[in-house]
C-alpha cells in the first residue's frame, strides 16, 4: 500500500511538470521556444550563433545554448521528449568535438527530458533542488536513471577555467526553486532558463517550489551578483540584453507591490486578476493569458504576509 502511493506520488510529480513545461507559451513578441517539428517531419533544431564559439538551438521546447570549448562541448538544457538526439545531431554541424557536459537549468520536462538521449559518458550537473524534483519525474524512472544529474551544486559552482570558463549561481526560488544562471564569463554571455523566459509574467511552479513572493529579490540579486555581462541567452524568447534582466526584475517587484497594495485593500484574488493590466512602461511585454494571471495572483496573494 505505502508503495503504491509513493509511486502515485511520483508520477503525479512529474505529470505537473510536464504539464507546466507544457504551458509555457511563446514570449517576449517572437518566441521560438515552442517551435520545430511539422505535422508529420521530424524535429527541427534551429541554430542562433550567439559569440564565435557560443549557440543557441531552438525549437522543441526551452532554449538549449551550445558552448564550444578547448577540448569539447556543454550543452545547457535538452529540450521536449524525442530532442535530445536531435541536438547532438545538430551540434556535429557545428564542430568535430564531443558533447562532455550537460547543463539543466531546472526540472521541467521540455528543458530536461532529452538527458535521457544523451551518452552516459556525459556529466550532467544541476542545482540540487532541481535534482531532487527531476527524481521524481516518470521520464527518468523508465530510463532507469539515465539522464539524471552526477553533479550538482548549492549557491555557486566555476567549471573550468580561462577562456572555457562557465559559472552557475543559484540565487533561490523564483520559476522553481532550483533554477540556475549558467554564465559564460570570456563571452560576457548568460543562459537565464525560465527565470527569464522572456518579457512575460513568469510561469510560477509552486509544485517545484515557485514561488511570486521570492522572485523579485532572486531576480534583484542576480543582477546585483553577477557581473560583466551584457548578452543573455532567455529560457523561450530571443537573445536579449542585461538592461532587459533589470527591467524584468522591476516588473516582477511591481507586480508583487501591486498584488500586496489590493490584498490590503480588501480585494479578492479574482478582482485583482480581473484588473491588474502590463503597466505602460514595459512596452513589448506579451499580453498575460488569463490562467497564468490568475494563478499568478493566487499564488503571490496566499505568500504575502
Amino acid at each position: 500500500m505505502t508503495r503504491s502511493i509513493a509511486l502515485t506520488s511520483i508520477i503525479a510529480v512529474g505529470a505537473i511538470s510536464l504539464a507546466v513545461a507544457a504551458q509555457q507559451p511563446p514570449a517576449g513578441g517572437a518566441a521560438q521556444g515552442n517551435q520545430g517539428r511539422g505535422p508529420q517531419g521530424p524535429p527541427v533544431v534551429n541554430v542562433e550563433k550567439v559569440k564565435d564559439n557560443l549557440f543557441m538551438l531552438t525549437g522543441g521546447g526551452g532554449n538549449t545554448g551550445v558552448f564550444i570549448t578547448t577540448n569539447g562541448v556543454t550543452v545547457v538544457d535538452a529540450k521536449n521528449p524525442g530532442w535530445g538526439q536531435p541536438i547532438l545531431d545538430k551540434i556535429k554541424t557545428l564542430t568535430d568535438k564531443p558533447v562532455t557536459m550537460l547543463i539543466n537549468t531546472h526540472t521541467h520536462g521540455d528543458h530536461v527530458s532529452g538527458n535521457v538521449e544523451f551518452p552516459a559518458t556525459v556529466d550532467i550537473v544541476t542545482h540540487e533542488n532541481a535534482k531532487a524534483s527531476m527524481e521524481k519525474m516518470p521520464i527518468f524512472a523508465t530510463s532507469a536513471g539515465k539522464g539524471l544529474p552526477k553533479r550538482t551544486f548549492k549557491d555557486k559552482m566555476t567549471i573550468g577555467a580561462g577562456n572555457d570558463r562557465i559559472d552557475l549561481y543559484y540565487f533561490g526560488a523564483g520559476h522553481t526553486n532550483g533554477d540556475a544562471w549558467v554564465v559564460f564569463p570570456a563571452l560576457r554571455t548568460m543562459h537565464a532558463g525560465d527565470l527569464f523566459s522572456g518579457k512575460n509574467i513568469p510561469l510560477l511552479d509552486a509544485a517545484n517550489g515557485g514561488s511570486g513572493l521570492a522572485i523579485p529579490d532572486t531576480l534583484s540579486k542576480a543582477v546585483a551578483g553577477i557581473s560583466n555581462v551584457d548578452t543573455i541567452l532567455t529560457g523561450h524568447s530571443t537573445v536579449m540584453t542585461w538592461n532587459d534582466l533589470k527591467e524584468y526584475a522591476e516588473f516582477n517587484r511591481d507586480f508583487l507591490n501591486a498584488v500586496r497594495e489590493a490584498k490590503k485593500a480588501g480585494k479578492t484574488v479574482d478582482e485583482i486578476a480581473g484588473s491588474w493590466t502590463i503597466p505602460a512602461k514595459y512596452t513589448g511585454y506579451a499580453a498575460p493569458q488569463a490562467a497564468r494571471l490568475k494563478t499568478n495572483v493566487d499564488l503571490t496573494y496566499k505568500e504575502i504576509p
